[in-house]
């Protein structure tokens, strides 16, 4: 069949052209809104029902609101011996009542405009005077038929729709832009293929436009949703199949492992059997290692849930096809932690091309920034001859002098902490693509590896293997009741009197770190001190409630062969009580530390806790999370806390953390904080919309690849994939 051409976009006309210079220049200084296409996809927040006021009861302080109220009062007050003027309006909508003031020569028109009885739109910032809410100098709209007015007829029939709005564009200012774009909807490319359409019943794209902005019924407005939260799931997830598609025409060598080599040495010296859960993602990982085409896995699992095991085991699969494995780790502290415990559970099969290794063994070198040149000589050495089987390292493992023998699989650990460019670098050192094998210990909701990691097929590790313990976690609020605090610290002196050990994590490091340009604590807010820090604290316990305990510190700025002496001296238990930053949240394996103390809970995230806590309880004794915060009882800071004191399932911890966060753009590198390109769609509520979406998308893909039957849609897939989120769906 011919490809269908891709037809000219008509809504990608310049916004200045229909609605002039200076209202197109503040949509797009402020919203973002450049084309008429822009606009027409700016939703609106909600609608008022016309005749129906919004509650003013409810209204947030210190935040932007558009209300639909009844004037109630307006008195004009003198002051300065009558030569200054202040209007005072009363408006109400039945739950509640609201001030609005004017002042100066801004009394006059609204003293005209807003007669009591009269229903007016009003738009401001809520403020607090005398103990009473108000809008000061708001932007309103009239209510009504009058020359000057907004006609809600004209607005929306029945309904108003709330734009989301910004300084010098209120919500009815933009309806009005709306309005003039509006008759463009019709030119709209639809994405959609129309038997899809059809077979789910979906209303077309200009009607859904039209009924998104001018509803007369709420039954428009779920039509119309419906619609446009399918137009979004649909196209990203035609990218990502497309993406997967792309990686299954790459050539790759297929690595089957041997039976009676290294993988074959090392499950006998295991002194425990997998897991199911491990067992089955082994398969799973082991199935496309043997494919001639890259493997792109994701595997997620619950902390301590082996998932360095599983790696390891695919690592040594390549070694025994011949081939290469290197393992990518953001920080030097955690490739020395996965150097040192993948050689402890390898024993004699990593001593390789010393004298009397024994039958199958291999030589597994670390490659970081700070190592001596004698040592990066050998172990650039060892990987260019393929003496080293396996190398694990950071991002100096990307360094152009870095050459492999026969690269044949990158394992990256942690993968959120990494820019997609270093792991493409690391990936383009094979001779052909290697295969990807993607970790993570912070689970992801469904929806989110749906979209996020949609390019990945995912495995998920949710058993934990026998023996690991019970961990207790409580939160310490040390405002409200400072014995509390001082409990948790007896609580540390018993663990250490069973032989047990510590850690004790602060957000800061201290000793004179902020005045460092790019190491400032975090600002003080409201008057609050600054966050607790390393150096500080560990004074403090040495020569107080932990005295005569053995007390070290640890955090990013110290050189890494200090870090890594403490790291060594803890592990041998050596070391009593560790005050550390965040530098220990992954990878961090004593399994005699049994107590963590998290100082200042209430400035890390919900999976960062949970990342820090999974720290303990990885031996057979039972582990106690303590989560100090001065944050009062009421606080959404102090119910985060609670969310995590109350469960231990990460998958649920990930959810509760998305929601308490802005989704961000789910094709941009920012996982949270960017305005995102999902407009319509939320990420945890329309998991069946994007799991149905995802199915469509791949039966497309499947059928028609380069989508040449499908103009509209390689359109859509044009506007949503710009130069930059290309790029990171190329490289992922």
């Amino acid at each position: 069949m011919d490809r269908v051409p891709v037809p000219d976009e008509p809504l990608n006309e310049p916004l200045k052209r229909t609605l002039g210079p200076a209202t197109a220049k503040v949509l797009a200084e402020q919203l973002g809104l450049h084309t008429v296409g822009d606009l027409l996809h700016h939703y609106p927040r909600r609608y008022e029902e016309r005749g129906q006021l919004t509650r003013l009861a409810e209204l947030p302080l210190d935040e932007d609101v558009t209300v639909v109220a009844q004037v109630a009062d307006a008195r004009v007050h003198t002051f300065n011996g009558g030569r200054g003027k202040r209007l005072e309006v009363t408006i109400t909508d039945g739950s509640g009542r609201l001030q609005l003031v004017f002042f100066g020569r801004g009394v006059h028109k609204p003293h005209q405009d807003l007669l009591p009885g009269s229903r007016a739109m009003f738009a401001g910032r809520v403020s607090v005077f005398n103990r009473r809410l108000q809008l000061a100098h708001p932007s309103y709209a009239k209510l009504g038929g009058e020359d000057d007015a907004v006609d809600v007829e004209s607005w929306a029939g029945a309904l108003i729709p709330i734009y989301p709005a910004c300084k010098g564009m209120e919500s009815w200012k933009i309806a009005k832009a709306v309005d003039a774009v509006l008759p463009r909807a019709g030119e709209a490319a639809d994405p959609l293929p129309e038997a899809l359409r059809e077979g789910r019943g979906f209303v077309s794209l200009p009607e859904a436009l039209l009924k998104v902005h001018r509803p007369h019924t709420r039954a428009d407005i779920e039509d119309a949703r419906a619609r446009l939260k399918w137009d979004e799931a649909f196209v990203l997830q035609v990218a990502l199949a497309r993406r997967r598609f792309a990686e299954t025409q790459l050539p790759a060598v297929a690595r089957r492992a041997s039976a009676g080599g290294i993988l074959d040495a090392f499950d006998a010296k295991l002194p425990f059997t997998l897991t199911d859960g491990q067992r089955k993602v082994t398969g799973e990982i082991f199935d496309d290692l043997a494919t001639e085409h890259p493997m792109h896995r994701l595997l997620q699992g619950e902390v301590g849930s082996g998932k360095t095991l599983v790696a390891l085991r695919a690592m040594l699969a390549v070694v025994d096809a011949g081939g290469q494995a290197a393992m990518l780790a953001p920080t030097e502290v955690l490739a020395q932690q996965h150097h040192r415990s993948i050689v402890e559970m390898m024993g004699e099969l990593a001593e390789g091309g010393t004298l009397g290794s024994v039958e199958h063994a291999t030589k597994v070198v670390l490659l970081t920034g700070s190592m001596g040149a004698a040592g990066r000589r050998t172990a650039l050495l060892d990987l260019v001859t393929g003496e080293a089987g396996i190398v694990i390292g950071t991002h100096a493992l990307i360094e152009d002098k870095v050459q492999f023998h026969d690269l044949g699989l990158v394992v990256v650990d942690e993968q959120h902490r990494f820019g997609v460019e270093q792991r493409d670098a690391l990936r383009s050192k094979g001779k052909q693509p290697p295969h990807l094998l993607v970790m993570t210990a912070t689970p992801i909701p469904r929806t989110v590896a749906m979209t996020v990691f949609g390019d990945l097929e995912t495995s998920v590790l949710d058993q934990l293997p026998a023996g690991r313990s019970p961990i207790a976690s409580h939160v310490v609020p040390a405002q409200d009741k400072p014995h509390f605090l001082a409990r948790a610290w007896e609580r540390v002196r018993e663990e250490v009197g069973k032989g047990h050990q510590a850690y004790v994590v602060c957000p800061r490091i201290g000793d004179g770190e902020d005045e460092k340009p790019k190491k400032k604590a975090a600002p003080e807010e409201d008057g609050k001190r600054p966050p607790i820090a390393v150096l500080d604290l560990a004074e403090e316990l040495s020569r107080g409630p932990l005295a005569g305990l053995r007390v070290e510190v640890l955090h990013g700025r110290m050189h890494p062969d200090d870090k890594d002496d403490v790291m060594r001296r803890f592990a041998a238990a050596e070391v009593d009580v560790l005050v550390a930053t965040t530098v220990i949240e992954v990878g961090v394996n004593v399994p005699n530390a049994t107590a963590m103390v998290i100082m200042d809970a209430d400035r890390f995230g919900v999976s960062q806790l949970h990342q820090l806590r999974g720290r303990v309880g990885r031996g057979s004794a039972p582990g106690l999370c303590l989560l100090v915060t001065e944050m009062p009882e009421a606080s959404p800071a102090r119910a985060r806390l609670g969310a995590v004191a109350a469960t231990l399932d990460g998958f649920e911890l990930s959810r509760i953390d998305l929601e308490q966060r802005r989704e961000g753009d789910v094709l941009g590198q920012a996982q949270s904080g960017a305005r995102s390109s999902l407009r319509m769609l939320a990420v945890i509520e329309d998991e069946e919309i994007i799991a149905a979406a995802r199915e469509e998308a791949v039966k497309v893909v499947r059928e028609d690849p380069e989508l040449e039957r499908s103009g509209p849609l390689r359109l859509a897939l044009d506007a949503l994939l710009d130069k930059e989120r290309e790029s990171y769906l190329d490289k992922g």
